[in-house]
């Protein structure tokens, strides 16, 4: 009869203990102005880290893009190349917004990142962005291609801190 108690106790800590960490994971998944952003989303599948690409030209614009249905906004360039227009995706828009990101319009800018067909048009999405010698806004991980707005603080301070 004293086992009915203690596992009555043990089964109560055990809820709570499960309704704390469902809790902290849907918050944590949650972050405002993410939505559709997050490392194992569908817009993110479309990002091969094992093709990347680079391109040369002048930023023209900033825009900002919500490419697929649901997600929330997220900030992106054109790039000039060679007189072809490209849409660059670089990050949601909670990330950094076109002044945050310190990329400057009419300058010489490299871009390295993955191609992806989203809503039927070609577009890069950016893992790192340069502009001459010194001046880099990187989104995503060289290694695996992790997005940026998804690492922690102190691996996101880590990042900046190698640049």
């Amino acid at each position: 009869m004293r086992a009915f108690p203690l596992f009555r106790s043990l089964s109560s800590c055990m809820l709570v203990v499960s309704i704390f960490c469902l809790s902290t994971l849907a918050e944590a998944t949650e972050r405002p102005g993410y939505a559709g952003w997050e490392k194992g989303s569908a817009y993110n599948g479309h990002y091969n880290y094992k093709e990347r690409d680079s391109l040369k030209g002048k930023v023209l614009q900033f825009m900002e893009v919500s490419p697929l249905p649901g997600m929330d906004p997220g900030t992106a360039l054109i790039l000039e190349e060679g007189g072809e227009k490209i849409t660059v995706h670089l990050c949601p828009a909670a990330f950094s917004s076109p002044e945050e990101t310190g990329i400057r319009k009419n300058v010489s800018t490299k871009v390295s990142g993955s191609w992806a067909v989203i809503d039927g048009k070609d577009v890069l999405m950016a893992a790192k962005v340069k502009q001459g010698d010194s001046f880099v806004f990187k989104v995503r991980l060289t290694k695996d291609g992790t997005p940026f707005w998804s690492l922690s603080p102190e691996e996101l301070a880590r990042e900046k801190a190698a640049d």
